[in-house]
């Protein structure tokens, strides 16, 4: 079976995320997947896109990246994520423009998404929001976009598939029976972390620096 790298949240880190693919032994015989985020807060997010591009990487929208695509269609005029969408080639848009919201991977028994996915609920019928911003569950078992909004959402995924996710780097490195969410903070100055599967190996790398300070968007 194709070894599958799965890559939590870059933002724009692209030096770290070289640092990854090396430490990690990446070759050109495995298969890489991003879980959303891979631009804005970091210093080259358009480096990031085109690494994606160039390793034929495949990855799910983030809620930054949907971000970018916002204030290409002049819904959002947020400072920093201008500056990023003035930086993005033909190319690079075309590679958010396809990303979707979730990818399946029924080999590994996988699927990835950015923010979260509601227990009991139909895939078909998950709100886009929540799976872009989904951090909690609340006590009534309802999506809450914030750390102290509830329960993670993963300790109460009932499987079977298991769901690999970012988007929430407060909580950091989460791990439950059938969910792991890999957004270990690289741009707030922590670590940037994969996971091999079918090994189930995890590898990390150091952030070179505080790119942004922490917060909870």
């Amino acid at each position: 079976m194709t070894r599958t790298l799965f890559i939590g949240d870059v933002h724009g880190c692209n030096d770290e995320l070289g640092d990854l693919l090396k430490v990690a032994g990446f070759t050109s015989e495995d298969r890489l997947v991003f879980v959303g985020d891979l631009v804005a807060k970091g210093p080259d997010s358009a480096g990031v896109i085109q690494r994606a591009i160039d390793l034929n990487a495949l990855a799910v929208l983030g809620n930054h990246d949907a971000h970018l695509l916002d204030v290409r269609a002049g819904l959002s005029k947020k400072a920093h994520h201008s500056k990023v969408a003035d930086s993005l080639s033909e190319a690079q848009w075309k590679f958010l423009d396809h990303l979707p919201l979730y990818r399946d991977f029924p080999e590994l028994n996988v699927m990835v998404v950015h923010g979260g996915l509601i227990p009991g609920v139909e895939l078909s019928r998950q709100p886009r929001h929540v799976m872009l911003n989904m951090r909690s569950l609340d006590a009534e078992g309802h999506a809450s976009m914030r750390v102290d909004g509830g329960v993670p959402w993963a300790s109460r995924w009932p499987g079977p598939r298991r769901i690999i996710f970012g988007h929430d780097a407060i909580r950091g490195l989460q791990q439950y029976p059938f969910a792991t969410g890999l957004d270990t903070g690289c741009v707030y100055g922590k670590r940037l972390t994969g996971l091999w599967l079918p090994t189930n190996e995890l590898v990390s790398v150091p952030a070179r620096r505080v790119w942004q300070e922490p917060d909870a968007g």
